[in-house]
């Protein structure tokens, strides 16, 4: 806490203060943070709540000592609600006709003659025994919803036993956009069972006017949960009273808010286990094996408008850009085969890369058929959110004299030189790899997918000389700001030659530079430790150990067995620990080395071209291209993609899906049916 409190970033903590923190990994450091904003943010409201109620004049010591103790905002806030400013209500207006001293002798449970006893407070608006016992009934209501003891009783009964109730709403069953929602047209069941997609889906339709839900628990159960904490006498009279005002006040004020509240708390669990998928989907897809500083040709297929064709160079800048026509209405085979060898051998090229849109499967068969003069691997590449970062500002300023075909080709490109510096230009919601992103807290949403971009970029490292200002902008303690500063810099100067020159850049202090350093890369810079993960603040370590050594720190760098030689002990202090020194150790073994797996080429079955091929049994080659909690879908080669459901991933019971497969993992699968009608793919990985 106190090096977050100072400014440290969670990579930066995690991989450069290891002795400090005991050696936690990131997802504890995250789990430390978010707690203890959660914990300041209770903080914050306890202030206002004391201030609140302190203003009223009611802030005794006891009150004190309680908003000190409560351990959550629920129970904070139900500490603040007899106390809330409410609008007019029937315990208002009856208190303001003076019977809220009637109440209590009610709630005393003494009282035997209670009609005559109310017959004192008819005065005013009060006209009759009976609206004087009703006003008072009314009160009681208010003091029983307010019952922190009542609502946190209730609270537990709905958490074990609420059930969610989904009703089609009449006249929308025969609607053909409403039939997606079928299974909920009429469903009960318990809602701590209801899975967290299945509750997400629920919500949608209700939010699109299909189905009402409801949450609700029997009714006389919770009366009896009510009942107890009240009627404690056997005086009948003033029992009577508050059995009426208990049933009373349960249905018309603690059901809906107790039902409201369990169905926001469910809500928020689905959203943090929806958000989960989307974000271990996301680092999967963002950490995917790049294939490297290669030329490349990309192309974006597509059958009337033709294949757009951009040709780039090993740092993904365009060369060139033009489009062919190889497929039907135009069908220019031949001259397309043509044009696309001559830039081949024009460009040396070394890799294809073809986007997996329309008309992908036909490109990709065409351009595998063109006999080229050395050996071209063909890639296909996941174009979601190419087009939407192809209008975007980052891809205008990138290209302000293209239009956006021929930046989708590029990205296209790009995504397969190098899949995360591409990516994090897109907003992730767009890349297809999440379950109901729309429908979940989007700013919960937005600051975890931060946070995992944020993470994988700083896993990898940049280079500062050729990363985009997106790409540098998640670095470290360097920002949107800075990231520009930086791009204008190098621009400026013609690249910057080492990491000590980062410290020139306008706004770059030494806190910026502490952060972020050591996660910025300079190939064949000033010197050779900055093309490595090893902190700037120990290259007189280093120096040190090859002094020792009686070699150079460019001749230790990268020769394992004289780097497996030095004695760590000897450079144990009180700043360095051996956790630091050997992160260190592994760093000069293999300086810079990319955390992420090589590129495989893949090919999908020739045989298969639309839904239509399939037949059951079938066993395919195919691509994981999203994972949901309720299993995950495969690429197969074809519009459609197949479902795994959880169940047919394994022959055992499978709890989350991540277990068995990762994003852009190559399979096997079987086909297990085919539904034509509904576009829908059931696949298995159970032989």
């Amino acid at each position: 806490m106190q090096l977050l409190n100072d400014g440290g970033t969670v990579p930066f903590i995690s991989r450069y203060r290891k002795e400090a923190t005991g050696n936690l990994d990131e997802v504890a450091i995250e789990s430390i943070k978010k707690q203890w904003e959660a914990f300041q943010m209770l903080q914050k409201r306890k202030e206002a709540v004391a201030k609140a109620i302190g203003e009223q004049g009611f802030l005794t010591d006891q009150i004190k000592s309680n908003i000190a103790s409560a351990e959550n905002l629920t129970a904070l806030e139900d500490l603040y609600l007899p106390y809330k400013k409410k609008r007019q209500t029937k315990a208002t207006v009856a208190k303001q006709a003076g019977l809220e001293p009637l109440a209590k002798i009610i709630m005393g449970q003494r009282e035997t003659n209670l009609r005559s006893r109310a017959g004192q407070f008819i005065k005013g608006s009060i006209t009759s025994e009976k609206e004087a016992l009703a006003g008072a009934s009314h009160i009681i209501a208010e003091w029983v919803s307010e019952h922190t003891a009542t609502r946190n009783s209730l609270r537990r009964l709905y958490q074990r036993k609420a059930t969610i109730t989904s009703k089609v709403i009449k006249g929308k069953e025969t609607e053909k956009e409403a039939l997606v929602y079928q299974a909920y047209f009429d469903s009960n069941e318990l809602l701590s069972r209801c899975p967290s997609h299945r509750l997400l889906a629920m919500l949608r339709a209700e939010k699109e006017g299909v189905v009402r839900l409801k949450v609700s628990v029997e009714k006389e159960e919770a009366l009896d949960h009510i009942d107890r904490f009240f009627a404690t006498s056997n005086n009948e009279a003033c029992t009577d009273v508050i059995f009426e005002a208990v049933a009373d006040s349960y249905s018309r004020l603690l059901a809906p808010a107790i039902a409201n509240e369990t169905m926001q708390l469910a809500k928020q669990k689905a959203d943090e286990a929806a958000v989960r998928v989307f974000s271990e989907n996301l680092k999967q897809l963002l950490l995917a094996a790049p294939l490297g500083e290669k030329r490349i040709l990309a192309l974006d297929p597509g059958f009337k408008s033709g294949c757009k064709l951009v040709c780039l160079d090993a740092q993904g800048k365009l060369v060139h850009n033009e489009t062919i026509y190889p497929h039907p209405p135009q069908q220019k085979f031949t001259e397309a085969i043509k044009k696309v060898k001559s830039l081949v051998n024009a460009y040396k090229i070394e890799a294809i890369a073809v986007g997996n849109g329309t008309a992908a499967r036909e490109t990709e068969h065409f351009v595998s058929k063109i006999p080229f003069s050395k050996d071209i691997k063909v890639f296909m590449v996941n174009e979601s959110g190419a087009s939407i970062y192809s209008a975007s500002p980052i891809a205008r300023s990138e290209f302000p004299n293209y239009d956006v075909t021929v930046r989708g080709a590029v990205s296209i490109g790009r995504r397969l030189a190098d899949p995360l510096a591409e990516l994090v230009k897109i907003d992730p919601k767009s890349l297809g790899v999440g379950q109901y992103q729309h429908d979940v807290n989007q700013q919960l949403l937005k600051k975890e997918l931060d946070t995992t971009v944020s993470h994988c970029v700083n896993a990898v490292g940049i280079n500062v000389n050729t990363a985009s200002e997106s790409l540098l902008s998640y670095i470290s303690g360097i920002g949107p700001k800075l990231a520009s500063n930086i791009v204008a810099f190098r621009t400026e100067n013609g690249g910057i030659p080492s990491r000590k020159a980062l410290k020139k850049v306008k706004g770059l202090g030494a806190k910026a530079f502490e952060q972020g350093a050591a996660f910025l890369r300079i190939k064949n810079g000033e010197n050779a430790l900055d093309n490595s993960a090893i902190h700037p603040e120990r290259y007189a370590l280093v120096s040190k150990m090859a002094k020792d050594l009686n070699v150079s720190v460019q001749d230790l760098i990268g020769n394992a067995a004289l780097v497996a030689t030095i004695p760590l002990s000897n450079y144990v202090n009180d700043q360095v620990g051996l956790l630091t020194l050997k992160d260190i150790i592994e760093e000069l073994k293999k300086p810079g080395l990319d955390p992420r797996a090589q590129l495989k080429v893949f090919q999908f079955d020739e045989s298969i071209r639309s839904i239509s091929d399939l037949k059951t049994g079938m066993k395919l080659p195919g691509i994981v291209n999203n994972i949901t909690n309720f299993g995950c879908f495969v690429d197969i080669g074809i519009k459609e993609s197949g479902l795994i459901h959880v169940s047919k991933l394994a022959n055992q019971f499978v709890k989350d899906p991540n277990e068995i497969v990762k994003l852009n993992q190559q399979l096997i699968v079987t086909v297990v049916e085919v539904d034509e009608a509904r576009k829908r793919i059931q696949l298995s990985l159970i032989d």
